[in-house]
């Protein structure tokens, strides 16, 4: 691909896209879009963004199509119902989901054997509020040309873009992190719950172990919404958590590598999620942990 200014295709408007795609356009890009439900794409319209009314129209339009959608399934669906029918050896598909590595790998080649498209897996990391400061850390995996082509387009959302090997790499990386991130939010649902049962005012637990070793960016963000069940506006989502921690622990049985906190955090995700709670925000495992609430 030679070096220009894309047109870019962005497929999934949902709590990332939208983000994304707003920075996008006020980098000075051209953003075709297409999203499930037509009428999340209002505000990226609004902000220049092109619809399209299909996604072979979309694929055909644009030099770059970005995906961002909730599982492998979706990805798998869009890829082969649509993309590699109208896709071409000119153009190169960045997949900014976080999904299975193996489905990846198999995806990205069935692509390319069947319209020559190129494949980078890009899944991000930091949640809607990374994407609307442009802030995202990005772990990618592909070939170092793609990959050259992936910092520049994606240059707008990301603070750290980091090249972790070869396709599939990323998603392995994003599992990885996902296995952190949601012991770390289990732990200080856990700890809030203690907190506030002992008198401690909770709300400033994230204040007082600032800069300190038990300091993370979750416990800035979620333990505030802890510690003040305030659960909305929903910033992500506890399916999105238990999806990776389930990827976490497909991945770990065919390598034979133990995770048992992950496996129990995968556990506690799936109670939690049972009890009415798959589509709410992460902060509402604080309910877990209160027996007033459970």
């Amino acid at each position: 691909m030679k070096d220009k200014m894309y047109i870019l295709g962005f497929i999934g408007i949902g709590l990332m896209g939208e983000p994304m795609t707003l920075r996008l356009l006020r980098a000075g890009y051209k953003v075709n879009v297409w999203n499930r439900s037509p009428e999340k794409l209002a505000k990226v319209m609004d902000a220049g963004a092109k619809a399209f009314p299909s996604i072979a129209d979309l694929v055909k339009a644009s030099d770059i199509i970005l995906l961002c959608l909730t599982d492998t399934t979706a990805v798998e669906s869009v890829i082969c119902t649509d993309i590699m029918i109208n896709g071409s050896a000119n153009q190169l598909l960045i997949d900014l989901s976080s999904i299975h590595p193996e489905n990846t790998r198999q995806l990205a080649a069935l692509l390319y054997d069947k319209c020559g498209m190129s494949w980078v897996d890009a899944p991000v990391s930091g949640g809607v509020s990374g994407a609307e400061q442009g802030s995202l850390a990005i772990m990618a995996g592909g070939s170092i040309s793609n990959i050259n082509i992936a910092r520049t387009v994606l240059a707008p959302i990301y603070k750290q873009l980091t090249h972790m090997g070869d396709v599939g790499s990323g998603q392995v990386t994003k599992i990885c992190n996902q296995m952190i991130v949601s012991c770390n939010v289990l732990v200080i649902a856990e700890m809030i719950a203690l907190a506030k049962k002992t008198g401690v005012n909770a709300e400033k637990i994230p204040e007082a172990l600032s800069g300190g070793f038990a300091d993370s960016k979750p416990l800035q963000i979620i333990g505030p919404a802890m510690a003040t069940a305030t659960f909305e506006p929903v910033k992500w989502r506890v399916k999105t958590l238990l999806k990776d921690l389930s990827m976490a622990v497909d991945l770990s049985i065919k390598q034979g590598s133990a995770i048992p906190m992950s496996g129990l955090a995968a556990q506690l995700l799936q109670l939690h999620a049972s009890h009415g709670y798959l589509e709410e925000d992460p902060a509402t495992l604080i309910k877990f942990f209160n027996k007033n609430n459970a």
